[in-house]
C-alpha cells in the first residue's frame, strides 16, 4: 500500500510538473545553470558523472550567479533548470522571487571555499595593495584626496596617484559582470572592506553607503570582461600593466602564465582562504529544485556524487582542480542535509 502510494505521489507530481512546463518536453538530462567560477567543479563531477552512471551527462551552461539564479527561480517544470550554481550564497530577494514563481522548496549545498583574487602576468613585477588601495582605484567615487568629508569623481589614473610605493602604471583592471557572483562578492568583501576604512562613509546610511562601495568606475580604469574568466587570463598573459579579477581556481588552472596580487601582504592559498586569513575570500554554493527530483532522472545520484568524500573532500578529485574543502564536521553535515533534501525556510539568508 505504501509503495502504490509513493508511486501514485511521484505520478501526480510528474503530471503536476508537466502540466505546468506544457507545451515542454519531457527530459531525461540533469540541465545545470550558474556561476563561472563553480562551472568547472561542476564540469569535472558531470564528466565523471556520465562516464560511470547509466544518466546522461548533465547539460551545463555558466550564466554567472545572479543569472543563474534568475533562471532557477523563473518557475517550475522541465524548460527550467534543475540546479544552479552560485559563487555567494544565494539573497533572500532571489528566494522570494523562486517562492513567487513556485519554486518552493530548495536545497543548499556549501560546496567548500574560494579566494578573489587579483592577478596580473608573471613578466610583471609582484605587487602588494590593501583593500583600501583597491577602493581607490575602482570606486567610481572616492574621498576628496585634499581633504574633508565628501566624495568626488575618482581622480587616480596611476597606481602611484594612490600611493608613492605601488607601481608607477595606469590603473587597468579586467573584472566581472554585475550578473557575477564574483562581482557581488569582490565588492561585498574588497570594495566595501576598504570603503570602510574611511568614516564618514561608514557612518552613512545604508542604501548610500552601498552606493558609495559598490559603485565601480566607468571612465575606463575598471573594464567588465562578461563571464568568460579565461578571456581575462588571455589578456593578462599578453599586457603585463593589466590586472584581473576571478577566482582562486583560475589562478591554480593557469599559474604558468600569472601570479596572485597579495592583498594587506597576504597570498591567497588554500590554508590562508580556508582560514580566511585571505581578506577576500567566500563560500561557493549550489541550489537544488526538489520539484524537479524524480521528475528529471538522476538529480540525487549528481548531488551524492559532488558531495562524496570522493569529490569534495580533503583527498577528493575537486581539490585537483581548486576547490578548497569546507572543514569535515561542515561537510558531513552538508551532506547530510543533501540526502534528506532539507529545504531552506528563508531565515538563513
Amino acid at each position: 500500500m505504501m509503495k502504490l502510494k509513493t508511486a501514485l505521489t511521484s505520478a501526480a507530481l510528474a503530471v503536476s510538473i508537466a502540466a505546468v512546463s506544457a507545451p515542454a518536453m519531457a527530459r531525461d538530462t540533469i540541465n545545470i545553470v550558474g556561476s563561472s567560477t563553480v562551472y568547472p567543479f561542476a564540469t569535472v563531477v558531470a564528466e565523471r558523472f556520465g562516464r560511470n552512471t547509466d544518466f546522461p551527462t548533465p547539460k551545463l551552461e555558466s550564466t554567472g550567479s545572479g543569472g543563474g539564479l534568475k533562471l532557477f527561480c523563473d518557475g517550475v517544470g522541465t524548460q527550467h533548470p534543475d540546479i544552479t550554481n552560485a559563487s555567494r550564497r544565494m539573497k533572500k530577494s532571489e528566494f522570494d522571487n523562486c517562492q513567487a514563481n513556485g519554486v518552493k522548496e530548495i536545497t543548499e549545498v556549501r560546496i567548500g571555499a574560494d579566494g578573489i583574487v587579483i592577478a596580473q602576468s608573471n613578466e610583471a613585477d609582484k605587487m602588494n595593495v590593501s583593500l583600501e588601495q583597491i577602493y581607490l582605484a575602482l570606486a567610481k567615487e572616492v574621498p576628496d584626496p585634499k581633504g574633508g568629508d565628501k566624495l568626488i569623481a575618482n581622480p587616480y589614473k596611476k597606481w602611484s596617484d594612490i600611493d608613492s610605493n605601488l607601481p608607477d602604471m595606469a590603473i587597468n583592471v579586467m573584472g566581472p559582470p554585475p550578473t557575477s557572483g564574483t562581482r557581488d562578492a569582490f565588492v561585498e568583501i574588497a570594495m566595501e572592506g576598504g570603503c570602510s576604512k574611511f568614516e564618514f562613509i561608514k557612518a552613512m546610511e545604508e542604501d548610500a553607503f552601498k552606493a558609495a562601495c559598490h559603485s565601480m568606475r566607468e571612465d575606463g580604469p575598471f573594464v567588465e570582461a562578461g563571464e568568460n574568466d579565461n578571456l581575462i587570463v588571455q589578456r593578462l598573459a599578453q599586457d603585463k600593466s593589466t590586472l584581473g579579477i576571478f577566482g582562486y581556481s583560475f589562478l591554480m588552472e593557469n599559474e604558468g602564465q600569472i601570479h596572485a596580487v597579495t592583498v594587506d601582504g597576504v597570498a591567497p592559498t588554500p590554508e590562508t582562504i580556508s582560514s580566511e586569513e585571505y581578506p577576500v575570500a567566500r563560500s561557493l554554493f549550489f541550489y537544488v529544485k526538489k520539484a524537479h527530483v524524480g521528475v528529471v532522472p538522476g538529480i540525487e545520484e549528481y548531488v551524492s556524487e559532488f558531495t562524496s568524500e570522493g569529490a569534495w573532500g580533503d583527498n577528493g578529485y575537486l581539490v585537483d582542480v581548486g576547490l578548497i574543502p569546507n572543514p569535515r564536521d561542515r561537510r558531513m553535515a552538508t551532506a547530510k542535509a543533501v540526502k534528506e533534501l532539507t529545504p531552506m525556510t528563508g531565515n538563513e539568508l
